[in-house]
């Protein structure tokens, strides 16, 4: 009995080492999606790799190596990248929560950064982002229970390690090369609301729409640059309204949405060279008062006025910003704004606003956004969802932008206060419902640079961007530049979503364990009936002895 109870006991023990009982299926099946690859000019950006055949393990091992290091988006950070990295880890797999406005501000932040680390410099091995669910967070805890475990007794590590070891393969088996793409097709549109007479200067109101993360297929970019796109769509619907009558249209108001924002401006770059360059008349040509960038403006009491000289006095900008000021101190006395001055750096191969695309040109420009640095790591992030956007500023921020260009445009210093003299209200208000609708519909697919020519769903968001212009503008055209395939301005790369299997395996050494423990208990019982007789007659001493 009491060597059935030791072989019981040991059985138990190896159960509880084991964790929770083993899924119904030996094998899953998911999508993930592999970390951004392209080349920007010269430069190289993302994860060159694809393949995995690796053993699944926590971010909390000592040992990497060659291992698929499982984390989820609370464990990811630049210190543990670069040491998987380090290490020569085989694969990188974070696992992205479903409800993202559940992730505390505090982790979304270092995420972010982190991510920004990360997209900087190329790597060889494969990083992947799937969303969660039963099967992949059922990994994750096995993973880390195995690392926690590492700090229990010697006995309690090896016996785990024995029963446990191998436990979750991940496999990624497409053996087809990584391919470069280089015939993506970047789309810019523009609209007119045409002013009165023909020597009418011309403001620009623009914003990119394309987004960017660590993930194309997981880049919905709400704040950056979904924000700017719905305001500048309520603008274009306010001001066509406003341009009903002749008498309220003293200037020329074009809207472009531009691609390729998120890579150093191409969209916006090409689209001025077809303007200034090849167009025969372009109200570009013409007396263009400044251009105005939206970036970035779904959150925060802070907005900035980037440009890259200080505007001189009795400027339009100059003017512009003083009419900011007043809207802000009389309305918004909360709100912070801030100039930053930037000088555009010719020595560097990449731009950091869209306004200097245009000061490049001797355009005058410049970009409104809640973020002060350019490097801020909310501009390219798949945590960048709805739930970074704050619907009460995002219209307050359209408010203090219309309301702005109003008392410009139409000279109201002289009318009265900006508190006084309110245009933007009423049926001219920012519509909430519209502002929700118009966001909800442009996250609603992600909206990467290589997927927008390539993706049906993608295609048809363009496309109804295309239709929400030509419902309030007037000469609304459509440019689709494509690069030179011998020498990009940015190169793509294929196999961006990958299926990959994971595999659990229960361990051919815990069947051996097991086995050891029941050829020992039955040697032990035939070992006692063949030697029966003196057993027994030992047994027998060791009692009688007792007694005495």
């Amino acid at each position: 009995m009491l060597l059935r109870s030791v072989v019981a006991l040991l059985v138990l023990s190896v159960q509880h080492l084991h964790g929770s009982a083993l899924p119904a299926v030996s094998s899953y099946e998911f999508t993930a999606f592999r970390m951004q690859q392209y080349n920007l000019g010269q430069q190289k950006h993302g994860c060159r790799g694809a393949i995995v055949v690796a053993e699944a393990r926590s971010a909390d091992e000592p040992s990497l190596t060659r291992r698929c290091i499982i984390m989820k988006v609370e464990d990811f950070s630049a210190e543990k990248y670069l040491e998987a990295q380090r290490q020569n880890a085989a694969a990188v797999l974070i696992l992205l929560p479903k409800n993202i406005s559940s992730v505390p501000h505090s982790t979304v932040q270092t995420f972010m950064m982190s991510e920004s680390v990360a997209l900087q410099k190329e790597t060889l091995i494969p990083v992947y982002v799937a969303p969660e669910d039963e099967q992949l967070l059922y990994m994750y805890e096995e993973v880390k229970q195995a690392a926690a475990a590492r700090t229990s007794s010697i006995f309690v590590r090896v016996l785990r390690s024995i029963v446990t070891a191998t436990a979750f393969q991940i496999l990624v088996s497409n053996n087809a090369p990584i391919k470069a793409i280089t015939d993506n097709a970047i789309v810019t549109m523009e609209g007119v609301l045409p002013g009165a007479g023909e020597d009418a200067p011309t403001i620009v109101i623009t914003a990119y729409y394309d987004s960017y993360g660590l993930a194309p297929w997981l880049s919905f970019g709400a704040d950056s640059n979904g924000s700017s796109v719905t305001i500048l769509l309520e603008l274009a619907r306010l001001f066509q309204k406003l341009y009903s009558s002749s008498s309220t249209r003293p200037y020329n108001l074009m809207f472009s949405l531009t691609g390729g924002g998120k890579y150093n401006f191409l969209g916006t770059k090409r689209w001025i060279e077809e303007n200034l360059d090849h167009a025969e008349s372009s109200l570009l040509h013409d007396n263009v008062a400044f251009v105005v960038c939206l970036d970035t403006l779904g959150k925060s009491d802070e907005l900035f006025v980037h440009v890259s000289r200080p505007p001189k006095p009795d400027t339009p900008v100059h003017s512009f910003i003083q009419q900011l000021e007043e809207v802000v101190s009389s309305r918004f006395s909360w709100v912070k704004v801030g100039l930053v001055h930037k000088k555009i750096n010719l020595v560097e191969s990449t731009i950091a606003w869209e306004h200097e695309r245009y000061s490049l040109r001797r355009i005058p420009g410049f970009t409104l956004s809640h973020l002060e640095d350019p490097k801020s790591a909310l501009r390219g992030s798949i945590l960048d969802t709805m739930s970074q956007v704050d619907f009460r500023k995002l219209k307050r921020n359209g408010l203090i932008i219309a309301e702005t260009l109003a008392r410009f445009m139409y000279n109201l210093t002289d009318k009265g206060s900006p508190k006084d003299v309110q245009v933007f209200k009423g049926q001219l208000d920012f519509q909430d419902s519209r502002l929700s609708s118009l966001m909800s519909f442009l996250t609603s697919v992600p909206r990467a640079t290589q997927l927008l020519d390539k993706e049906p769903s993608q295609i048809l968001m363009v496309n109804s961007l295309e239709h929400e212009f030509k419902r309030y503008l007037q000469q609304v055209h459509r440019h689709t530049f494509r690069q030179d395939r011998r020498d990009p301005d940015v190169s793509f790369f294929d196999q961006m979503n990958q299926p990959i299997v994971m595999y659990r395996v229960k361990p051919a050494a815990f069947d051996l364990f097991l086995g050891g423990c029941i050829t020992a208990y039955l040697g032990i019982v035939y070992y006692s009936i063949q030697n029966f007789g003196y057993l027994y007659n030992k047994l027998k001493a060791s009692v009688k002895s007792k007694h005495q």
